[in-house]
């Protein structure tokens, strides 16, 4: 047997299961058990297949038909053309914040904060495109952070970025030229129609306040002006349909310039506001 019936099989197991892009996913998990490029996975169809191989392939197929990210098979992620360590305790990278990076690089900064760090995607992204800057990475989860150490690590920023466990502001020291956060603002009621990707394999904490999925963003306000310098930013990733409340939120709490960005899908994505 070769890989190619193979591939066809795990296609058929995964479109049966309703997982959206299937022949994407099993490429994408073939590669990893095989231990090759993604793009070069028609260059193996043909090889024969090993027992070790095949099991550990059949596996990871499994647990995709069951709905486990492919992020959290493969235990990475691509976002802003870099590689990311992804585990069930951080939010999975999604394109959609690739939006927030782009908008932060579009001023100038040296001390950078990301609250709510996760994997650590946003801070990292930023200090590995601007090398003068140093940056602090909070978040309520140990688990997560240990995963954005671990980033900072593979990724040679380590040196200029530290991470303290804080819920919000509360364990930030200091002044920053720039804040960004893409915090949990999933409403409670909105839980039940996610992805079983998301609602069943990612952390709660990371995705849902509980209540109406604002709360991140009253702390925001009221917290982050003590931590902003002259002239600071602040930029959030919103939820859909959340664009007039947060900047509402914002402008109430004395923020100047408060504005709401579009992501490639046009929809709301960003809201940035200058220091009150």
């Amino acid at each position: 047997m070769s890989w190619g019936p193979a591939l066809r099989d795990a296609v058929a197991r995964l479109a049966a299961a309703g997982v959206p892009d299937a022949p994407r996913d099993a490429r994408l998990l073939l590669a990893h058990a095989r231990g090759v490029r993604p793009d070069r996975v028609s260059l193996h169809l043909a090889d024969p297949v090993a027992a070790d191989d095949l099991a550990r392939f059949d596996a990871l197929i499994a647990a995709r038909a069951a709905r486990a990210p492919v992020s959290h098979l493969t235990g990475q992620r691509l976002f802003w053309g870099r590689s990311f360590a992804v585990t069930p305790d951080v939010l999975d990278p999604r394109p959609e914040t690739e939006t927030l990076v782009a908008l932060a690089l579009q001023a100038p900064f040296d001390r950078v904060l990301d609250l709510g760090t996760g994997s650590g995607c946003i801070l990292l992204s930023l200090l590995a495109d601007r090398p003068q800057a140093i940056g602090v990475g909070a978040d309520l989860s140990p688990a997560a952070l240990q995963v954005a150490q671990r980033n900072a690590d593979r990724l040679g920023v380590a040196g200029r970025a530290a991470f303290v466990l804080s819920d919000w502001c509360a364990g930030v020291q200091g002044s920053f030229d720039l804040i960004v956060s893409n915090p949990p603002y999933i409403a409670a009621a909105e839980l039940a129609d996610l992805s079983p990707e998301v609602r069943d394999h990612e952390p709660h904490l990371a995705l849902t306040d509980g209540h109406d999925g604002l709360t991140a963003y009253r702390a925001l306000a009221a917290q982050t002006p003590a931590h902003l310098g002259p002239g600071g930013r602040i930029l959030m990733e919103i939820g859909a349909g959340q664009g007039a409340a947060v900047t509402d939120l914002m402008r109430s709490a004395g923020f100047r310039a408060v504005s709401c960005h579009p992501d490639l899908d046009g929809r709301d994505r960003v809201v940035s506001a200058l220091r009150p």
